[in-house]
């Protein structure tokens, strides 16, 4: 997100400096040295060069995808505060308001038509809880695996007396979702370990495991939502879900990118920038 502020700010330079050089004969002089002078031909090469291309296909997408996608100012101020949190006053300081908005709104864009782009098959997304009892394959001792399925059969025998599950989860579980009773949100079935995958994939709603082992140690699962009937769920969990394929299909964005371009029927004017859009070459 920095590096995308850095090159929004230095975009504004590279344009005026553009329009500079076109009216004028001669470059101006920036900065006189002993070694040789820095022009403003230098400058503006070397900012093209760097940040040029990078934020003219942040304004192309902005344009292609603004036609079909509204973004609101109440989207954008949520957003904000979701990205940067207690550090949102600092980055505006740093890099102003606009241009923070201006990131925001792009990144939004881009989230929407990446959105928009997948299908949701049933049963490809659930969601479910767990309790981890931590005994690593590679590092713990028999007797701590040893301990740690006896821990996770004792808590699967309270689960079937009726105890609950989220409380369990933080009494015993071992790491960060311990706290939010073991809860794990959406996820795919490759966002997972293949063991915890295999075993939560085949679960019905509701349903709660017994030990299952995986690398990092023993887990009680509780498969606790199914992503069926999609196109029947309310917009917030459509968007749950929508996030975690996004977050296992990292491709997502640029081939939603990719096919806007496509269909808008981009053409690059500018000889600098021909190459804008093109496939990067790789070597046979």
């Amino acid at each position: 997100m920095k590096k995308t502020m850095i090159a929004i700010t230095a975009a504004v330079s590279i344009f005026a400096l553009s329009a500079c050089n076109s009216n004028g004969k001669d470059s101006d002089v920036l900065v006189e040295t002993s070694a040789g002078n820095i022009s403003k031909d230098d400058l503006y090469n070397a900012m093209k060069d760097q940040a040029g291309k990078d934020i003219l296909k942040d304004l192309v997408y902005v344009k292609v995808l603004s036609e079909k996608y509204k973004v609101s100012d109440k989207e954008i101020d949520k957003k904000m505060e979701e990205t940067f949190g207690a550090q949102l006053d600092q980055y505006i300081a740093q890099y102003g308001k606009e241009t923070v908005r201006d990131v925001t709104k792009s990144n939004i864009l881009k989230e929407k038509a990446a959105k928009d782009s997948i299908k949701v098959k049933d049963g490809e997304v659930i969601r479910a809880s767990h309790i981890l009892i931590q005994a690593p394959k590679e590092s713990a001792t028999k007797e701590e695996l040893a301990k740690a399925e006896a821990t996770a059969k004792e808590i699967k025998a309270k689960l079937d007396k009726g105890e609950s599950f989220e409380e369990l989860a933080k009494e015993y579980g071992s790491d960060g979702t311990a706290a939010n009773g073991g809860d794990l949100g959406w996820f795919t079935k490759e966002s997972m370990v293949k063991e915890f995958s295999d075993a939560a994939f085949a679960m019905k709603k509701d349903e709660i495991s017994g030990p299952v082992q995986s690398d990092f140690g023993y887990h009680i699962i509780k498969v606790t939502d199914i992503a069926d009937n999609f196109d029947k769920m309310d917009d917030a969990k459509k968007d749950e879900i929508l996030n975690a394929l996004l977050k296992s299909n990292p491709t997502a964005v640029t081939d939603a990118l990719d096919k806007a371009v496509k269909d808008a029927k981009v053409e690059v004017k500018e000889k600098d920038f021909k190459d804008l859009f093109e496939e990067p070459k790789t070597e046979e």
